[in-house]
Formats: C-alpha cells, sequence, structure tokens
C-alpha cells in the first residue's frame, strides 16, 4: 500500500490505496514509517516527496477500522497517526497534493516541511462532523500554518479551505494546476538537493524549533551548527567551489 522509489537524491513516497480514498489503515501506517525509516537510513537520499495515487491525496484515517475498534493500528510507536505526524526526522519531505486532502490527510499534509498541490486539492479537519477530534496534529498545527481565526473557522465548522486561498495564507508553497503536483514537487526538490544536504538539515532543525526558542539559544544552536559543518568535508567544498567558480560536487559528509 505504500510505494516507495528513488529519483537521484529524492526519495518519492507514494500512497497507494485508491479503492480506500487512500485512507489510512493500519498497514498504510506501517508502511509511512518504513519508507521514513529507509529515507532516513539512506546516506544517499537526501530529502522526499509525499503523495498519493489516485484522485484522492487521503481521505483520513480508515472510519471502518475506527468503528472495529482497531483504531489503534492507525498510529506507531514512533510516528505516531499515519506513521508521520510526531515522527522525528532529520530530512526534509515535502507533500505533493493533486486531489482532497481532508481530515488525517490534512494532518500528514501539515506534517510536511513544503507543500505543492494543484487546483484539485482540499484542506480541511472535518472531524467535528462526525463527533471526533483532530487528534493527528490539526489542532496544533493548524494554528501555526494559517492566521489563528482561519483556522478556528477551519476547526468548528469542519469545512474545507480551498487551494487557492490556502496558498495566499501559505499554507501551500506552490499551486498548480491538476496533475502537475508531483512534477511541480520533484522540480522544488531539485533546488532544494542542489545545496549541502548536511545544511539543510541543521537548517531546518534550527527553524523547526523558532517558536519555542530563545533568542540567545538560537544564536548557541546557529553557531553550534556552523561549528559542526566546519568539520564536514561539503564546508571545503563549499569554500573551494565558489572560488573556482564552479558547481559544488556535495558529498553529504
Amino acid at each position: 500500500m505504500i510505494e516507495y522509489e528513488t529519483r537521484g537524491h529524492v526519495a518519492v513516497i507514494t500512497i497507494d490505496r485508491p479503492e480506500a480514498r487512500n485512507a489510512v489503515n493500519g498497514e498504510v501506517a506501517q508502511g509511512i514509517e518504513a519508507a521514513v525509516d529507509r529515507m532516513e537510513a539512506d546516506d544517499d537520499v537526501w530529502l522526499g516527496i509525499l503523495t498519493g495515487n489516485g484522485p484522492v491525496f487521503c481521505a483520513g484515517a480508515d472510519l471502518k477500522a475506527i468503528n472495529e475498534g482497531r483504531g489503534g493500528e492507525l498510529l506507531t510507536e514512533r510516528g505516531g497517526f499515519a506513521g508521520l505526524v510526531t515522527r522525528q526526522r532529520t530530512k526534509p519531505v515535502i507533500a505533493a497534493v493533486d486531489g482532497p486532502a481532508l481530515a488525517g490527510g490534512t494532518e500528514i499534509v501539515l506534517s510536511c516541511d513544503l507543500v505543492v498541490a494543484s487546483t484539485a486539492a482540499r484542506f480541511g479537519i472535518p472531524e467535528v462532523k462526525r463527533s471526533l477530534v483532530a487528534a493527528g496534529g490539526g489542532l496544533w498545527r493548524l494554528p501555526r500554518k494559517l492566521p489563528i481565526n482561519l483556522a478556528m473557522e477551519l476547526t468548528l465548522t469542519g469545512d474545507p479551505i480551498e487551494p487557492e486561498r490556502a496558498y495566499h495564507f501559505g499554507l501551500v508553497n506552490e499551486l498548480c494546476e491538476p496533475g502537475e503536483a508531483l512534477d511541480r514537487a520533484f522540480a522544488l526538490a531539485e533546488r532544494i538537493a542542489a545545496n549541502a544536504p548536511l545544511a539543510v538539515r541543521e537548517s531546518r532543525r534550527i527553524l523547526m524549533q523558532y517558536e519555542d526558542l530563545g533568542l540567545d539559544e538560537c544564536v548557541n544552536q546557529s553557531n553550534a551548527a556552523i561549528m559542526t559543518l566546519g568539520s564536514t568535508a561539503d564546508f571545503s567544498e563549499g569554500l573551494m567551489a565558489f572560488i573556482e567558480k564552479r558547481d559544488p560536487n556535495w558529498q553529504g559528509a
């Protein structure tokens, strides 16, 4: 139910359960976690793209499984819902959304670092319409991505947000035509992969903590990151490539 392939330094992870609108069951959750493990362990993979097969990115949790008392199967020990939303990782992930991403589907998108969406996408947390709560990160990630009043509107009404509005408010990084989301996400991934991978990871790590760190700690962590990178081969390569006016040859080391 989860496909994994690599294109250069990019891993493409695909939810492949179109007959169930790519809803998350136990197999999908375990598969996503295993795919992230594989991405993180491969030194030649520098970032990932997460997408869905078919006209729906992900319809969220498999409600049939929940109704049958198997909701715990949708969580993994390290990743939480869908094996992803609470997963600690070092490498960036881009969501390529070419159809509705609702309920847990939106929570999966929110757990990614960047979002490329087509005009066929929709985002929303309609859990209140089923006497549920968006417990997979929607209630604490959505107000970090959208203005608080808009996040409150989506939470209390359960109504979706159109992709154009999501793009306007910054939830979506890039908006494209239907059928183009994966290609556009890969183009964005290549722009990231053109940079030093260790520097990308260190920069992401610090930025992820921006709401929790004070100024002094931000300075300390940034300085520590520079010191860490200074002992790597890529640090020297970046300087020499600049001096020699050529493209750098990153090793990820």
